[in-house]
């Protein structure tokens, strides 16, 4: 629960117990939105279905709307939000093999657990996989250790590294959020025409 935990106003037993509960919601919305599917995820891919980056686009601008307005009001101290640090090379890297794991598998690492819950047999096989490459990248990690940190650019969001204030970064973001809603909508309806 972030700063609730660090300053105190949540214990850290509350915060387990809130935490499963959070986590049961969020199980519960995927699978009841149909993100248990491998035929729904990747349809990003193939243009039929954009439900996922549609989600997680919305999610995003939530948050950052949320957290804009909270700092504003002063219920939030972006000073002890923890910021991870970016690596951008790691980061490329991971995010091309992920993506071709999610083509091949037809999900990712937390959408295969929700599968793996209500039972599916692709959930369970992408899941058992999932440990052994986390497994097989554990047994390697001292190999590619001195390439894991190249290209660290430090605790920075992406409207520092713009040069941007937070409420111009959100506006710019719901622009670009809607420009992208659109332009899927667009391309759904062109595979939809030529599939059927």
């Amino acid at each position: 629960m972030g700063p609730l935990t660090y300053f105190g106003e949540i214990s850290t037993e509350w915060n387990y117990v809130i935490a499963i509960f959070i986590g049961m919601a969020f199980g519960y919305i995927m699978e009841a939105s149909g993100f248990s599917s491998s035929r729904k995820l990747i349809g990003v891919f193939y243009g039929y279905d954009f439900a996922v980056i549609r989600v997680f686009i919305t999610a995003t601008l939530v948050a950052i709307i949320g957290l804009l307005y909270m700092g504003y009001f002063g219920w939030i101290d972006y000073s002890v939000l923890f910021v991870h640090p970016t690596f951008i090379f790691s980061a490329t890297i991971g995010g091309i093999i992920m993506g071709f794991g999610f083509i091949i598998g037809g999900f990712c690492p937390g959408t295969s657990l929700c599968a793996l819950a209500i039972g599916k047999l692709d959930g369970w096989v992408f899941t058992i996989a999932l440990f052994i490459g986390i497994f097989i990248y554990s047994l390697v990690f001292p190999l590619i250790k001195p390439y894991y940190n190249m290209g660290d650019m430090g605790h920075i969001t992406i409207s520092e590294y713009l040069n941007m204030s937070n409420a111009w970064f959100t506006f710019w973001f719901a622009i670009i959020a809607v420009a992208i809603f659109y332009v899927t909508s667009v391309i759904r309806k062109k595979v939809k025409e030529v599939r059927y």
